[in-house]
């Protein structure tokens, strides 16, 4: 049978795709809140016997925490392995909301039809892209696309803590050729987008201790060392006047974008000015001699997220502060290593340190270098032809600003790369409330991943 049957009865089912999607959404499937413990074992139910009903073996694997479903498709070609969550984040502020968030409904907007609930955009919206789009093929072919693993967690959206040891576990059964993630957005709306570069973490924390107390700066001020305006001194250091990291040898390990990247990045569709204006700025102040787009996805950075020190309360308080603290994180590209990175920021500081000032570090922060996908293999061209064929315009290989922990675990662990597509638009409005998905992302999604697997599972 032709691909064009199987997007026919992918259109011809919409209507009941939906209302699938609708009954999952009415789960509410909080994972961080104790409260909902039932309703995420209830919604891994739910996909088990969903994915058995679609003629996978499917079961729900005990965790710690909540657990996860796992399902197999015996089938030729390439292994594949789907993932998505099916746990979602907590609703609060309730006021916010402009209808009950675990009573999702379609909505009519100025630009086109949404799903509007928790979760239908991250990631039971886009994770039901595939499910749907693995129903039309076997309805329309006997059997389901190629040889599949699929993989849910329910604890995405509250650190994953049993993620990791469970794919130790069970890394035989889950290690395939390539995984495929749905937990992405479009770079802009209508532009499909695979990413093919996720930047790292690392973070730290340190205090800087002066004076053996909190000292009266009448008395002190002047002879006494000010751990602030160490501090100060210290963490401009950390940046030249271009922007960039002064830390030596912070930039080990990166590499600069291809000429081929910077083809696609400069034709996606990203409006640097909205971007910009939206945060309220009307320049980047990354890196000088980079875009914006570059800056986000494909430069490290040293940012400063807390600092903080002496008095803090109302009206005044002439003290000289004994400590002073500061929180940082630096986001990894290419082959940075976080460890080798950490050494170089804590031999920065302590190299400026001043005499009667000493430094402690914070020894329970993590770190994980950029997940960094082979992006030269055949199927990501094979899924960015399927993409553009779908959108009607051609689908990029973008980078991303965040992490996606699961991608880099994929990689070090089961040693996969990761084909990350997504179908979410900037303004869904994940994590916040009023959430959706549009309706045009669930059908076209359901759609693409029907393309890209004729070109990939066989």
């Amino acid at each position: 049978m032709s691909i064009e049957a199987v997007l026919n009865r992918i259109d011809e089912n919409l209507p009941a795709a939906t209302e699938r999607l609708m009954t999952l959404l009415r789960i509410p499937s909080i994972s961080t809140d104790p409260a909902y413990k039932a309703d995420c074992e209830k919604a891994a139910d739910w996909l088990v016997a969903e994915l058995t009903d679609l003629g996978f073996k499917a079961e729900k694997r005990p965790a710690p925490g909540h657990p996860f479903v796992v399902a197999r498709h015996e089938g030729p070609g390439p292994n594949l392995l789907f993932y998505g969550h099916y746990d979602v984040q907590p609703v609060d502020p309730l006021t916010l909301w402009d209808r009950p968030p675990f009573d999702p409904a379609i909505e009519q907007t100025a630009n086109g039809e949404v799903i509007r609930g928790r979760g239908s955009s991250d990631d039971k919206g886009q994770l039901m892209t595939f499910l749907e789009a693995c129903r039309a093929w076997k309805e329309v072919n006997g059997t389901l696309p190629g040889n599949l693993t699929i993989f849910f967690e329910g604890e995405e959206e509250s650190g994953s803590p049993s993620l990791i040891p469970f794919m130790h576990a069970n890394h035989d059964e889950l290690a395939c050729d390539l995984a495929l993630i749905c937990d992405t957005s479009m770079v802009s709306p209508g532009v499909p987008s695979i990413a093919g570069q996720l930047r790292g973490m690392l973070k730290e924390e340190f205090t800087l201790h002066g004076p053996r107390i909190d000292l009266h700066s009448g008395h002190y001020g002047g002879p006494a060392l000010n751990p602030l305006r160490e501090l100060s001194k210290i963490i401009a250091s950390f940046h030249d006047d271009t922007g960039r990291v002064a830390i030596e040898g912070f930039y080990d390990g990166v590499h600069e974008v291809t000429a081929e990247q910077k083809r696609q990045w400069a034709n996606c569709g990203f409006d640097e000015k909205a971007y910009l204006g939206h945060a309220g700025m009307t320049v980047a102040h990354g890196e000088q001699g980079y875009s914006a787009l570059e800056q986000q996805w494909a430069r490290p950075t040293l940012e400063i997220n807390g600092l903080w020190g002496g008095y803090q309360g109302t009206g005044s308080k002439t003290v000289i502060p004994a400590e002073a603290h500061v929180k940082i994180t630096c986001r990894l590209v290419g082959d940075m290593d976080p460890a080798d990175l950490r050494r170089k920021l804590r031999a920065h500081v302590e190299a400026r340190l001043p005499v009667d000032a000493r430094v402690t570090w914070d020894t329970d922060l993590d770190g994980a270098p950029a997940a960094v996908m082979d992006t030269s293999r055949p199927e990501y061209e094979a899924a960015r032809q399927a993409l553009s064929d779908e959108w009607n315009r051609e689908a990029v290989i973008v980078g991303m600003g965040g992490s996606i922990p699961i991608a880099y675990y994929f990689k070090s662990i089961l040693g996969m790369d990761a084909l990350l597509v997504g179908y979410a638009n900037d303004d869904d409005a994940i994590h916040s409330p009023n959430e959706k998905y549009d309706v045009k992302s669930f059908h076209k999604g359901a759609r693409s991943w029907a393309r890209i697997l004729d070109r990939i599972a066989g």
